[in-house]
């Protein structure tokens, strides 16, 4: 939107024209997330306690949660209205990528917010996977075939090994259930990690930076070719929502670092989850994002392993599931679960960006 403003006013002073560069839209675009969460946070998080949108504890979790009973929860709204608004101020709204990033973040925070909602008026479990899996099948559904109708080029529908240069999978009409997968499961993943206060909003911040380096790449074609990495014309855009998502979830954490004065809820994981994926996704990297979002992995997996490892030998794996519970089972206290996970994170987000160079 202030893109057609500087537009404008390049034509009267040509000095306007620096805004028109991707990396200095970044940059604001981080700093004016980061601002309007740390202006509104307050404000939101009063408004949620005195309405008592208050989180509800599980009866089954670890004991040493039960004094976080009375906390916010819904911080994702916080999260998504610095999020959406920047992206409005500092994006190219005639890209199709910001888009198709801004409609799945929306959708899958509709699914969240009931979800959240349910669980704090009717039901502590909220709406029942099997309807909730549905709602996430048919917007996955829809964003996947959308995205699929509009591809200009064959490199937005290759499937690459990033440890090989010449392995390239054309994925014809797969790319929209790939794309579903895709979606689906790192939202469910970012959800299952999100139970620890600030666990899962620095890993999505980690990720999310280094898919912003990946897109840049990408949608420069000297750097793209240089690279070996698929050319996605324009896919260069979404750093801006990168950018302000990296601004908004670091304000977030301010709020959210322990003990958390706000909870991010289902509406924050699962929508945030869902542009996680997307973003790899756009810039063709999936098989990276199973790298770089490893604790999504490994929450997801180890929740997997111990239904499975219950169900049919009547025994656990894990003292408790998701895995960081394991570990403040074992007991560790919880800033030293969470700070761990962020350094093994972090250790992740380099393994994947050295791909670029590893082809």
């Amino acid at each position: 939107m202030f893109l057609y403003l500087l537009d404008y006013l390049s034509k009267l002073n040509s000095n306007f024209l620096v805004f028109e560069y991707i990396t200095l839209r970044t940059i604001f675009s981080i700093i004016t997330a980061l601002t309007i969460s740390l202006i509104s946070g307050p404000y939101i998080i009063k408004k949620f306690s005195s309405s008592n949108l208050s989180e509800v504890i599980r009866k089954d979790g670890p004991s040493s949660h039960i004094d976080k009973a009375g906390t916010p929860t819904m911080g994702g709204l916080l999260i998504l209205f610095s999020l959406l608004c920047t992206t409005l101020i500092w994006g190219n709204l005639e890209n199709k990528y910001i888009w198709y990033l801004i409609a799945t973040t929306i959708f899958f925070a509709i699914i969240g917010f009931i979800d959240d909602f349910r669980k704090l008026t009717k039901n502590e479990r909220g709406i029942s996977a099997k309807a909730k899996f549905t709602m996430q099948l048919f917007v996955s559904a829809l964003i996947s075939i959308t995205i699929f109708y509009f591809i200009e080029s064959p490199e937005e529908q290759q499937f690459i090994i990033p440890f090989f240069k010449d392995v390239v999978i054309n994925l014809g009409i797969f790319f929209v259930p790939l794309t579903m997968l895709v979606i689906i499961s790192t939202s469910n993943a970012v959800n299952l990690t999100d139970g620890l206060d600030g666990l899962a909003i620095m890993p999505i911040v980690l990720v999310s930076g280094a898919f912003g380096i990946f897109a840049y790449l990408s949608g420069n074609v000297n750097f793209s070719e240089y690279l070996s990495i698929p050319y996605i014309k324009d896919s260069g855009e979404i750093t801006i929502f990168i950018g302000a998502l990296v601004g908004s979830g670091l304000g977030f954490l301010w709020f959210n670092t322990y003990p958390a004065q706000v909870f991010m809820g289902d509406v924050g994981a699962l929508s945030l989850g869902a542009a996680v994926g997307l973003m790899a996704i756009i810039v063709r990297q999936e098989v990276v994002l199973i790298i770089m979002g490893g604790i999504f992995v490994l929450e997801a997996l180890s929740v997997i392993i111990q239904v499975v490892s219950f169900k049919y030998r009547k025994k656990r794996v894990f003292l408790m599931a998701p895995f960081h519970h394991h570990f403040e089972e074992k007991g560790w206290a919880e800033p030293k679960v969470v700070v761990r996970f962020w350094i093994i994170s972090f250790i992740l987000i380099l393994i994947g960006l050295a791909t670029l160079k590893l082809r």
